[in-house]
């Protein structure tokens, strides 16, 4: 495909993009690589019943090509590989039609992917996919997926041994001899550069040396599985760059899609736009990076695209719209509705309440609200979907719970009446959030994050640089061990009225490591004073978690040695979240009833263990805690 800007090169019939020439570079794909290994849609799969996160590796390969259009204004290519009986246990079972689109004028390419399973065809799991593209590491150096977030970096050599050193798992790797002696005693590890899929709009790199970028800008979110806040790779060191669509990082097995027997099932992946850009010589090669946030907001103000030749993509006039307002209602807090101001709302498959953030087979739509709650979803496909939110500030999950049907056609049906154009306007929603009694004390923000919480500064031999002074402390390697150093012999006491979160909670409750290479659970103390007991009536602590990694919370009032909790959640979460750099997996709220006949009047110590121990990186994140007294002794806060 060529059209007079750049040239994409691709394999037929498998659709590998072997080459893309642009500008002076005759190739800004890795050109030692097997041209299987350049520019690639892949996957990983399992046959249903299989248990995790991996499986097969396929590097999706077509067996059929055609042209579905090529005139003046634009080329548009077809990969497909299509399923049948002899392949089972051999491929994964799904036609799959890849596409590739070139358009006059336009400094980039664009692919996308329908992918079916047949009612007929034999259930598999599906745990991840992507399209990927390795450039050409004597080429691309300088890495950018954000403003703060960008630095020249390794080459894949400073990786491999001598060089680097593997650390605690594979992808992390300590730079002892790199080819460039400023990035020596650096650590490199992939995770440091995920983000959250709100924030996937543009990332890429750039060729200092002839000035040229190469990006990805992925212009919607509603293709991608897991909400806003599922975090997935970026790009880093290849130098790589990835859109990648479905994925159980950050989440575990509860993101792997498990597809049966008698399931159809179609879903379009794409279009994501792959963009190059270059410069005259003696400008900013960084100019670079503000040119391709600039295309990238030209691309989310097109989206939907008009272009896609596919019958499955449906055009801006086959989409609907949905409005309205969201308010809270907390009487402990004020006596009035507050504006959900910030709040994520969205439309996802039908399901229970929060089920939004584990969901991973079909399309979800979401938009923030503004400062007064109004919220505008626009461009919503044809089908059935609960709305969903949560608001910043306040804990728990809210969902509307009658069905809003879309259609393809000229009506939108909800139980609300249609406003101008059909577009849904859903009136004023109101969300009460879990609340019994009023707030006695409260350790953190209730914003699904540990961000706010101590990040302790990274052991010297394990630092990436970018990190350093950065908002996103977290991010460095090793954070984990840092805990038994502060704490080598007894675990984190929280006094309220006294202690402060941001220096005295641990972001992370981790097991401890011993000398033996053993681990060791660990159990976290809350102090605080009760004043006014009423040892008749229930109490109520709420535990919000930021993320959990094969983990179990126990709670015990006043008794550390009791031999059962008064709560346990049993084992939960795999998100890997420590390890990972992530600071936050998926959310959960666990509300315990304390009875005040387990409390005394004066200073109480509630106590919060997770006892498994076979790993550095099991533990909870915790988002927020709060203790409400009974639901008799009604006290509003001051009003604001």
């Amino acid at each position: 495909m060529d059209n007079g800007i750049l040239q994409v090169t691709l394999s037929n019939p498998e659709g590998i993009v072997t080459g893309v020439r642009y500008g002076n570079i005759d190739n800004l794909l890795e050109v030692i690589n097997d041209e299987s290994n350049r520019g690639y849609w892949d996957l990983v799969w399992s046959a249903l019943g299989s248990t995790g996160t991996t499986g097969i590796f396929d590097v999706i390969k077509g067996t059929s090509f055609n042209v579905i259009v090529e005139n003046d204004e634009q080329v548009e290519i077809s990969f497909t590989r299509t399923w049948d009986t002899s392949q089972e246990g051999k491929l994964v079972p799904l036609n799959i039609d890849k596409r590739f689109v070139l358009l006059r004028g336009c400094s980039g390419f664009y692919s996308y992917a329908i992918y079916e399973h047949l009612a007929e065809w034999p259930a598999f799991n599906l745990a991840e996919t992507r399209i990927a593209f390795k450039l050409r590491k004597d080429k691309f150096h300088y890495m950018a997926i954000a403003d703060n977030r960008q630095r020249n970096m390794p080459l894949p050599d400073d990786r491999l041994p001598p060089r680097g050193q593997a650390l605690a798992y594979p992808e992390a790797v300590l730079l002892v001899n790199p080819v460039e002696p400023d990035l020596k005693g650096e650590v490199d590890d992939k995770y440091q550069y995920s983000c959250e899929n709100k924030d996937i709009r543009v990332h890429g790199w750039i060729c200092r040396d002839e000035s040229v970028g190469f990006w990805l800008i992925t212009p919607s979110d509603e293709f991608k599985s897991g909400g806003p806040q599922k975090q997935n790779l970026t790009s880093h060191v290849g130098p790589t760059t990835l859109a990648v669509y479905l994925s159980a990082h950050y989440s575990g097995e509860d993101l792997v899609p498990k597809f049966n027997a008698g399931e159809h099932w179609k879903k379009v992946f794409g279009p994501v736009f792959m963009y190059c850009n270059s410069l005259f010589d003696g400008a900013d090669p960084l100019w670079l990076w503000d040119d391709a946030k600039e295309q990238m907001i030209i691309e989310v103000q097109s989206w939907p695209y008009n272009f896609p030749a596919s019958e499955d993509f449906p055009k801006s006039d086959q989409r609907g719209n949905v409005s309205g307002r969201l308010l809270v209602q907390d009487r402990y807090v004020y006596d009035d509705y507050i504006s959900a101001s910030g709040a994520f709302v969205g439309l996802a498959p039908p399901g229970d309440v929060g089920s939004w953030q584990r969901e991973c087979k079909d399309y979800q739509f979401w938009t923030r609200a503004d400062e007064n709650g109004f919220f505008s979803i626009n461009n919503i496909r044809a089908g059935d979907y609960n709305l969903y939110a949560w608001v910043p500030g306040f804990i728990g999950d809210y969902k509307y719970n009658v069905v809003v049907n879309i259609t393809s056609g000229t009506h939108f049906m909800v139980d609300v009446t249609c406003g101008t154009g059909c577009d849904i306007d859903m009136g004023v929603l109101v969300y009460e959030p879990p609340r019994n009694g009023p707030t006695l004390w409260e350790i953190g923000i209730p914003d699904r994050s540990a961000a706010e919480f101590y990040v302790p500064d990274p052991n010297p031999k394990y630092i990436n640089k970018l990190y350093v002074n950065h908002p996103d402390r977290f991010r460095q390697y090793g954070l984990w061990e840092r805990y038994a150093e502060l704490y080598p012999n007894e675990d984190l006491v929280y006094t309220v009225g006294t202690s402060d979160y941001a220096k005295d909670w641990f972001f992370a409750q981790v097991t401890r490591k011993k000398d033996n290479n053993k681990y060791q659970g660990t159990t976290w103390q809350i102090k605080f004073t009760l004043d006014d007991l009423d040892q008749s009536s229930t109490y109520k602590l709420r535990v919000a978690i930021a993320s959990a990694t094969f983990s179990e919370l126990q709670v015990r009032v006043n008794n550390p040695n009791a031999n059962r909790p008064l709560f346990s959640s049993g084992l939960i979460g795999r998100d890997n979240s420590i390890a990972r750099h992530g600071i936050h997996g998926l959310y959960w709220l666990f509300n315990v009833d304390v009875p005040g006949a387990r409390l005394v009047a004066g200073d109480n110590t509630i106590f919060l263990t997770q006892p498994r121990t076979t790993s550095p990186f099991q533990g909870i994140m915790y988002d927020y805690i709060r203790f409400e007294g009974p639901s008799s002794s009604i006290s509003k806060r001051e009003k604001h």
